[in-house]
């Protein structure tokens, strides 16, 4: 599936994804690191985190929705664009309703069972990454594969 989002010719859509799959991350290490002992500023580090993931998550999910658009009805590529824009839906829900259970508590800190559910919505977001990935990439020669053999000055 080739991406109608690009710049410089390069998809937009990938280079977005990478934003909240980071800060979802360290948001979880956050988390761990003020459940085994460290200080709060841990906690409101990860609550920032995850807001943050939320809004790039919006974006990359934006990016996403126009590139599936331009996919005919009907093939594989439609399906599984599908399939991976839901996956990566329901982890931005998980991250929100994270979100909404951390906004009641005074310090932003979240507990053992919180930062386990975050664990397996970060699971989630590498698993939709690594699928779209695997859109993108399973029919694409690599470039290098790509370049003619032929005069090159150097």
């Amino acid at each position: 599936m080739d991406s109608r989002l690009r710049i410089a010719d390069q998809a937009v859509q990938p280079v977005l994804v990478m934003f909240p799959l980071g800060l979802f991350a360290m948001a979880v290490l956050f988390d761990l690191g003020n459940l085994f002992g460290g200080p709060d500023i841990l906690g409101a580090l990860a609550y920032w985190n995850v807001v943050a993931g939320l809004v790039g998550g919006v974006f990359a999910a934006a990016a996403s929705a126009v590139d599936l658009m331009f996919v005919r009805n009907g093939t594989p590529q439609k399906r599984t664009g599908v399939l991976q824009g839901l996956v990566n839906m329901g982890v931005l829900l998980v991250f929100a309703v994270i979100l909404m259970v951390r906004m009641r508590t005074a310090d932003r800190v979240a507990g053992g069972g919180l930062v386990a559910v975050e664990v397996l919505a970060l699971a989630g977001a590498v698993f939709g990454a690594w699928y779209g990935g695997e859109l993108v990439n399973r029919r694409r020669t690599p470039a290098f594969a790509r370049a003619e053999a032929g005069n090159r000055t150097y």
